[in-house]
């Protein structure tokens, strides 16, 4: 999402984007090897990045938190604290309307990686059309 803001000439100031999972079992990880190649192909590095466990400040600190599925959604939801200030809301469903779950590709081949490149990619651009065209990147 950062590349694809960057792209659109969207400043780290204006689109702070952040992942991470609802639980910490790679916590302090790189991301898959075949995540790595997938994004290097589409000239994305991943360089810096690491598994980090989302923390109750996050739903303070971001406006937005995304789910990759309905199990992290329900999760997300459950952990949620009451002062947050995020709005909680299934990644596809938010980016792009329609509920669906973008799979776990972790134990699929390379083209299940790639499948998912492509689905989130295709999200991304439509999240950040939104974004724009509610002025969502002009109040900041």
């Amino acid at each position: 999402m950062r590349h694809e803001g960057h792209k659109r000439g969207l400043p780290d100031q204006v689109l702070e984007v952040s992942s991470a999972g609802t639980h910490g079992y790679h916590q302090g990880e790189r991301p898959d090897y075949r995540s790595i190649e997938v994004a290097r192909q589409s000239g994305v590095s991943m360089d810096g990045q690491t598994a980090r466990k989302v923390t109750l400040d996050d739903f303070r600190y971001f406006d937005l938190i995304l789910a990759m599925d309905a199990g992290h959604l329900e999760g997300l939801r459950q952990i949620a604290p009451p002062d947050a200030n995020a709005h909680i809301a299934l990644f596809m469903g938010y980016a792009a309307g329609h509920n669906t779950s973008v799979p776990d590709p972790y134990y699929g081949e390379m083209r299940d990686f790639i499948a998912v490149r492509d689905m989130v990619s295709q999200g991304v651009d439509q999240l950040l059309t939104r974004l724009e065209k509610a002025n969502q990147f002009n109040a900041k």
